[in-house]
């Protein structure tokens, strides 16, 4: 999966992952276990660092941490015979490279599902109302806001300021389907689409 925060990126996810009965590996899951962790970071931060920079920097070390994490899970599951789907935004494109070179040590096909809303102002309404709202079955509701996520428009813009545009790179001869989550087609539809399209690939 790849996309921004509040997108239907995880609820696409979990559709995807049952349809097709493989595991589903959420990097999310692993960032929602590190709150102690980058508590204590930040309290163990010298004193002459600012503590906006403290706690940006035990976020970034968490954040690569959560991504090795679930790395080493999907390899675990691959070497097994196993296919996954893998739930993370997928921002950079280290991150891709990784996963490419994960595939071609196990011989196994990679495909990305990219979640881009065209309607700003209904997927503003999701992000800033998926913390009082769980996954509910529609596209956007994904699960309730955790700690590490933005929980406001503003936040998510800070969050893509902060990208400089990276999150927009080639993903080469990766086959890759664009799915526009606030369009008017019902939501198993969308995912019979995004089956459909993963089980044609001919890798």
């Amino acid at each position: 999966m790849k996309g921004h925060p509040g997108t239907g990126k995880s609820t696409l996810a979990d559709a995807i992952a049952s349809a097709l009965k493989i595991p589903l590996i959420d990097k999310d899951d692993v960032r929602d276990c590190t709150l102690s962790l980058q508590q204590t970071l930040q309290k163990t931060t010298p004193h002459h660092q600012h503590a906006t920079s403290a706690a940006a920097a035990a976020s970034s070390l968490l954040n690569d941490l959560s991504y090795d994490v679930i790395w080493k899970i999907a390899s675990t599951q691959l070497k097994l015979g196993v296919s996954v789907v893998v739930d993370s935004p997928l921002s950079r494109r280290a991150h891709l490279e990784k996963l490419v070179k994960l595939a071609g040590e196990m011989r196994a096909g990679l495909v990305i599902v990219e979640c881009k809303p065209s309607d700003e102002a209904e997927w503003r309404r999701r992000l800033e109302g998926r913390g009082n709202e769980g996954g509910c079955g529609v596209v956007g509701d994904d699960r309730p806001s955790s700690w590490h996520k933005p929980s406001t428009w503003r936040d998510l813009e800070r969050l893509l300021e902060g990208y400089c545009g990276c999150t927009e790179y080639d993903v080469g001869d990766v086959p890759k389907l664009t799915v526009d989550t606030t369009a008017s087609v019902g939501f198993q539809e969308l995912v019979s689409n995004v089956i459909e399209f993963i089980l044609h690939i001919d890798f």
